[in-house]
Parts: structure tokens; C-alpha cells; sequence
């Protein structure tokens, strides 16, 4: 699943995205939460009202902390970070095949601090937009 060309999800697919980051939201979790943004008249998601739901709710973890152990088999030194060369091989070798060209514009937009590391916030944000 991708965002829409206006980088938005139909909030009918918000499970599908907790749980895609190795989240185990309820079912009344995400009821109460598609009735919070359907009562505002939001009938689609961003990336950054994902990222914060994500952040502000404790959901379960499906089976331990998936997404921060798959940041830290990749983060081989254990410093925190990510080299954008590592997640060049990520994108291109083990996961959906992705063009040179789709893999840089991914890493400049996930980049945020320009210094060709990627933290896990940001490792995070790479995974977002590419739901």
C-alpha cells in the first residue's frame, strides 16, 4: 500500500498501517480512533498524523518491538544510525524493488539532518511513506 499522490491513506487502512510497523492495535483502538477523525471529517491520513498517532498510543507489540529490532539488525556498528548506503541495499535487495532514482528521493526525504545517516526516527519515516 502506498500514500495517494497527496501522500494520504483512506482512513479505512489505518489498522493495516499500525499494524504493518509490528503493532497490535484492537479493534476498539482503532474504532474510537476512525470515529475521533471521522467526527472532524477526516476521511484520509497523512504520513505526519500517522507518525503521531503511532507515537501517541501505546500499541501492543505484535511479537516484541519488530520495527526497532529490524533498525538494529541493520544499524551493524550499534550506534544508533544507519548509513544511506545500507538503506540503499534494504530498499533495492529485500524488499519491493525500487529504481536508483525512487531509493534517493526516499533517502533525501528521510535524511532529515543531511548527514547521510538515518536514525531510527527516521528509519521510521522511510517505512511510513512507503506504506
Amino acid at each position: 500500500m502506498n500514500c495517494s499522490a497527496n501522500n494520504t491513506i483512506p482512513l479505512s487502512k489505518l489498522g493495516t498501517v499500525i499494524r504493518s510497523i509490528g503493532r497490535a492495535p484492537t479493534e476498539a483502538q482503532l474504532h474510537a480512533l476512525c470515529r475521533e477523525f471521522e467526527s472532524k471529517g477526516i476521511t484520509n491520513l497523512n504520513c505526519a498524523q500517522i507518525e503521531a498517532i503511532i507515537a501517541k498510543y501505546e500499541f501492543a507489540p505484535e511479537s516484541g518491538d519488530a520495527l526497532r529490532e529490524a533498525f538494529r539488525i541493520f544499524d551493524k556498528d550499534g550506534n544508533g544510525q544507519i548509513s544511506a548506503n545500507e538503506i540503499r541495499h534494504i530498499l533495492c535487495n529485500l524488499g519491493e524493488k525500487m529504481s536508483d532514482e525512487e531509493v534517493d528521493e526516499m533517502i533525501r526525504e528521510a535524511d532529515l539532518t543531511g548527514d547521510g545517516m538515518i536514525n531510527f526516527e527516521e528509519f521510521v519515516r522511510v517505512l511510513c511513506a512507503n506504506l
